[in-house]
């Protein structure tokens, strides 16, 4: 069967989830209150690493060269169509990588508040050949559907390129759980007004999936994508299952609106092949057809992509 990883991370030491939600803390709390925060962050996600039996993450990271080379054996390894590094240390930076290999694929990462994000991501389509845009709404300055971010809105609009936006809990156990872009609802208006750019969701809404499938409901151009541990599923009351969501999202979204993603980022774990192997079993599971498993592990994404045919077969 294909497939295409529509959510990873290129390990690269400027990248940081929550840099605009930590500076605004350090400004109002401090550096000390700020490192207790990191602290207990960091303990969960050791504790969520031991529960899956991964290795920690290497420190420090090795040098670009070495990542680049890993990662391409990674996709011989798995036979992948390819991997789209959704962040990967600045739009320059993840261009100069995925220029290296002929299926990995990048998106802009850039911050929409910033006064000069329209022009930067018509920079790093046009001339970097970047295909997609990453944002994190609960790591924003503002609400997503302010106004004075409709230039970008518009920028992606005309360049048809999808738009994948984390909504819920921004770094899991430790940390952001409450934020003005917390809930996927806020994109309702954006979503409406720019009905051809197709938003992608991840992580099954991370905390919130009645809500992004309100959204889905409603708004025909959002789309949800799988990646991650989906650990949130353990704090929800009641009892959700990875089969519950993928039953609940074919049966109200349809698979042609379905995502695959793995949320794969350092070495040496490299790509989580247990979560395509766990998404697979729950999808049989509940009864998907090889078509439409064709369709969410690699037909979506290469049609949200636009890449023409595709040469490997994965494993």
């Amino acid at each position: 069967m294909r497939v295409l990883d529509f959510h990873a991370h290129f390990p690269h030491p400027d990248d940081a989830a929550l840099d605009g939600w930590e500076t605004a803390y350090r400004r109002r709390f401090g550096d000390r209150k700020l490192a207790i925060l990191r602290e207990r962050n960091l303990n969960a996600q050791r504790e969520w690493w031991r529960r899956w039996s991964f290795p920690f993450p290497e420190a420090p990271s090795a040098p670009l060269e070495t990542q680049v080379a890993r990662w391409a054996g990674e996709v011989d390894r798995y036979g992948l169509d390819g991997v789209v590094f959704v962040t990967g240390g600045g739009n320059d930076a993840l261009a100069a990588v995925v220029r290296r290999h002929p299926r990995f694929f990048g998106f802009a990462h850039h911050d929409p508040f910033a006064p000069d994000a329209a022009a930067e991501l018509r920079r790093a389509i046009g001339e970097l050949g970047l295909r997609g845009y990453k944002i994190l709404a609960p790591a924003l300055s503002g609400p997503i559907d302010d106004p004075a971010l409709y230039p970008v809105w518009e920028a992606a609009e005309e360049l048809g390129i999808p738009v994948l936006v984390h909504f819920g809990v921004l770094n899991g156990g430790g940390g952001v759980g409450n934020h003005v872009n917390i809930d996927p609802l806020r994109l309702h208006d954006v979503a409406k007004a720019f009905p051809t750019i197709p938003f992608v969701v991840p992580h099954f809404g991370c905390g919130y999936p009645t809500q992004l499938l309100h959204l889905c409901w409603t708004c025909e151009n959002v789309y949800v994508d799988t990646s991650g541990n989906n650990e949130w599923m353990r704090w929800m009351i009641p009892e959700l299952t990875l089969e519950e969501l993928f039953r609940r999202f074919r049966e109200t979204v349809g698979p042609h609106r379905i995502v695959f993603g793995t949320d794969s980022s350092h070495f040496p774990r490299g790509f989580v092949v247990k979560y395509l192997e766990e998404q697979l079993r729950a999808c049989r599971n509940v009864g998907f057809g090889e078509a439409e498993l064709g369709a969410v592990f690699s037909g979506n994404a290469r049609r949200l992509l636009r890449i023409e045919g595709g040469a490997a077969q994965a494993g």
